[in-house]
């Protein structure tokens, strides 16, 4: 089937939002399916079109994410607070991991691209860094250092380090292992970066000294645990994929399913007995 025009899926911020306690199914999925066949034709082309509606156009600039927009409860709720000498290190290494772009001509970052695609599908070889292969994982088209557009090399720190602490769940994720799937599945590797990217925001990384108290509970569990952050980001991703499922979503949804994710992230770590990362409710997703 050919397109009949190019044009991209709608943007998510102008649908119903959906309370994160109840996951109506907004759409009839006789309905939905017929509008993909009319305006979608290729994988690549569902990807790219979620990746346009998730973090927009090629620039550090988040869609779904903006740092002027209206706050969750647990934002509003600014603290002030010390940093150890050990918080203040950690957080601030962190802060500059955000800060690295993703090079395609770095050879460091080339060989972790590549050792990405290994740990995916270890039984295959790669034909090329521009190749049609990265579209089974989820990449937007043929070269995935164009998709690092919003979260950098952090974005790709963050699924090497999920593919290689918690590879059950990394394989379940990325090969829609669990659940009744909708027919249009979010793209694997395009969710990941939109994760990271979700996670800077939602930590304040872009500020000398987060305010709110989730935040600030996050930098004390850093000074605990180095590896918080990226342990962080794989309970997210399960949790993502958790909630996708509970609301029975599908592409158009995405948006939603991220925010929801993220207010429960939110108030998982502003919980007064949550010292270690690993104290997250949502940590046990990882083993499910």
């Amino acid at each position: 089937m050919r397109l009949r025009h190019r044009k991209c899926i709608p943007s998510c911020s102008s649908n119903p939002r959906v309370d994160e306690d109840d996951y109506p199914w907004t759409h009839s999925k006789s309905s939905i399916l017929a509008w993909l066949h009319k305006s979608l034709a290729r994988k690549s082309e569902l990807a790219q079109c979620i990746a346009t509606a998730m973090i927009g156009p090629r620039t550090w600039i988040g869609g779904v994410f903006n740092r002027t927009g209206p706050k969750s409860s647990a934002s509003n709720r600014y603290i002030e607070f010390n940093f150890t000498p050990v918080q203040e290190a950690r957080y601030q290494r962190l802060r500059e991991r955000a800060n690295v772009a993703f090079d395609e001509s770095h050879v460091e970052h080339q060989k972790a691209l590549v050792e990405l695609w290994n740990l995916a599908f270890p039984n295959v070889t790669l034909k090329g860094m521009i190749s049609d292969q990265w579209k089974e994982m989820g990449w937007q088209g043929v070269n995935p250092s164009t998709d690092f557009r919003g979260g950098g090399f952090l974005s790709l720190e963050n699924l090497l380090f999920f593919g290689k602490t918690f590879p059950n769940a990394f394989r379940r994720l990325l090969l829609k292992q669990l659940g009744k799937r909708a027919t249009w599945e979010y793209p694997f590797a395009v969710a990941g970066i939109n994760i990271s990217f979700m996670l800077t925001e939602m930590l304040e990384l872009y500020l000398v000294k987060p305010r709110c108290q989730h935040c600030v509970n996050f930098v004390k569990i850093l000074g605990e645990d180095e590896e918080a952050f990226d342990v962080l980001y794989c309970i997210a991703f399960v949790m993502m994929d958790a909630q996708w499922l509970a609301m029975r979503a599908s592409y158009m949804n995405f948006n939603e399913v991220l925010q929801v994710t993220r207010a429960q992230l939110e108030r998982e770590l502003a919980l007064e007995d949550v010292n270690r990362i690993r104290d997250l409710p949502a940590f046990n997703l990882l083993y499910s």
